[in-house]
């Protein structure tokens, strides 16, 4: 009860809300976030998943639920989970009903899968918090019942060397119908996640789809734009080195960089507890200088990144209490941001337009440089990110340090340092480990995840480092093999350390499905399955 009463009395400072009248006619979703019912619910653990209350579909207009729920709630009888089933459908996971057969192989598995992870145009309905989509799309799977942003270039690499490429170009128009609908690609298509986006893949995705099709490739070009627009908003408002406004930072050069962040200064609905408790502790330290509002901010801005939550966005490196994750100009998200910049500049020398295909590249040219400059650590021999009030590096090692070189920003010298420690420290029996650090965080030691893999690896093919790169790959392909072999599951993420165990830490229990484990093994597989014919192509002649 006493988390409740403070859940309420942190909404009620950061929101200015009252509590809801039986006046309203109609109830929006962010408003429903914010009512009596829905923090009792949260705060109370109703549910064991913080996530399955927001994923719930109304029976009836969100307004009515309330205005029942504030007449019957201080009945002697009234029963708060009996009246959620009566009023709400509850979600299942997402492969609850499917039986694997590990007599399969992990690639006829995944190749099954497909068409349970594959979810159909969407029908508009205020009763669920689903954003409709037109077109079909994969969700990861587990209790992730829709499509996730940065998570969907990954699947699509799978769909591709699938055959699937009708519906990887599905997914493609789906995230441009929403940066053209919304502004941007949020999270995943869900009213809670309206306050932020993801890692910018977009442009990796309109890559891969469409390589050398020109005619395909420009007519995404229009939302390659706005999305570039969304993450570099605020930026002509920026005079001074050293300030930020939302998603972008000018620093001491005056170059411009960004940062993660998030509209709401409010907790994440879908993990409202686990925030207001995290809120708590900030509170409870009397620490004046970090208020609640400014950490929900953090925590959401963490989120962004995909990697919520992880040591890089914690002062201490330890302890997610510390969390400071808009101070932080990631190295991912600007090398992303780089590569957004050269295919803008594509898209446009492809439509004739010169003059702003000179411009792209130049700022491409720029953020490149500035990459190198604020990104690169010296004494570390390695990427790391850049936290721009304290005007230096965090100092955490993490495998962000692979996304210069598969993008190709880094020089070889640059690069051999990062193979050096990729290979010396990240390298464990199972495949490269996500940051050196042993918080209990889901995106730190012992972790593994399928898209640090992926990025790591192509990164040291595109140096050359071909050894390596297999070798990652291989003990990699290894422990999703191993695992599926005794779990019939395909794993959200990995302990790469002691593969005689799962995968641990976060906010949830481990996921199974797994939209882009799947894509990666897939990709990983075709990797091996074109050197061998090379090999005995070779070996013919």
């Amino acid at each position: 009860m006493r988390l409740y009463k403070f859940a309420l009395l942190v909404i009620l400072i950061t929101s200015g809300c009252t509590s809801d009248t039986a006046e309203k006619k109609e109830v929006s979703w962010s408003e429903f976030y914010k009512s009596d019912l829905f923090i009792q619910v949260q705060t109370e653990s109703i549910f064991p998943d913080s996530k399955t209350f927001t994923d719930c579909t109304a029976k009836r207009p969100l307004s009515e639920i309330l205005t029942d729920y504030n007449s019957k709630k201080s009945s002697a009888d009234f029963n708060l989970k009996s009246f959620l089933e009566e009023n709400f459908e509850i979600p299942g996971g997402v492969l609850s009903s499917f039986e694997s057969d590990t007599s399969r192989s992990m690639k006829e598995h995944i190749n099954l899968l497909w068409e349970h992870l594959t979810r159909e145009p969407d029908q508009v309905s205020s009763l669920s918090s689903l954003i409709a989509l037109p077109q079909s799309y994969v969700v990861p799977g587990g209790r992730f019942r829709e499509i996730y942003y940065w998570d969907s270039f990954f699947t699509m690499e799978g769909l591709m060397v699938s055959g699937r490429r009708d519906l990887a170009e599905n997914m493609v128009r789906n995230f441009a119908y929403l940066i053209d609908t919304i502004g941007f690609i949020p999270n995943g298509n869900r009213a809670y996640y309206l306050g932020r986006s993801q890692p910018p893949f977009f442009s990796c995705m309109v890559d891969l789809l469409a390589s050398n099709n020109r005619d395909l490739y420009i007519s995404f070009l229009p939302e390659m734009q706005k999305e570039y627009d969304f993450w570099m908003s605020g930026s002509d408002n920026l005079t001074k080195p050293g300030k930020a406004v939302r998603r972008v930072v000018k620093m001491p050069d005056g170059t411009i960089l960004n940062r993660y962040w998030d509209d709401f200064p409010l907790p994440r609905p879908e993990s409202y507890k686990e925030d207001v408790i995290v809120a708590k502790e900030i509170v409870s330290t009397g620490n004046e200088s970090a208020g609640a509002e400014e950490k929900f901010r953090h925590l959401r801005a963490g989120a962004e990144s995909g990697w919520d939550f992880s040591s890089r966005w914690f002062a201490d490196h330890n302890s997610i209490a510390t969390i400071h994750t808009t101070d932080i100009v990631p190295v991912d998200l600007n090398a992303l941001l780089y590569f957004l910049e050269l295919k803008l500049a594509q898209g446009y020398d492809w439509q004739g337009d010169q003059e702003r295909a000179r411009y792209y590249l130049g700022k491409a040219t720029d953020r490149k440089a500035a990459i190198n400059k604020y990104l690169w650590d010296d004494e570390s021999s390695f990427y790391i990110d850049y936290d721009f009030v304290n005007d230096r590096g965090t100092g955490v090692l993490s495998l962000a340090a692979s996304f210069p070189l598969y993008f190709k920003i880094a020089d070889k010298a640059k690069a051999k340092k990062v193979m050096e420690r990729l290979q010396g420290e990240f390298l464990q029996d199972g495949g490269f480990v996500t940051t050196l650090n042993k918080t209990g965080q889901q995106w730190d030691w012992p972790n593994g995840w399928a898209p640090l893999q992926w990025i790591t690896i192509n990164g040291l093919y595109n140096y050359e480092y071909n050894d390596l790169g297999n070798e990652g790959a291989q003990r990699w392909l290894s422990r999703n093999e191993e695992v599926f072999k005794a779990t019939g599951k395909m794993m959200e993420k990995y302990n790469v350390v002691d593969i005689s165990l799962l995968a641990g830490g976060g906010e949830y229990a481990l996921q199974d499905g797994f939209g882009w484990t799947n894509g990666v093994a897939l990709a990983m597989m075709k990797i091996f399955e074109e050197k061998e014919m090379v090999d005995e192509m070779r070996g013919d002649e």
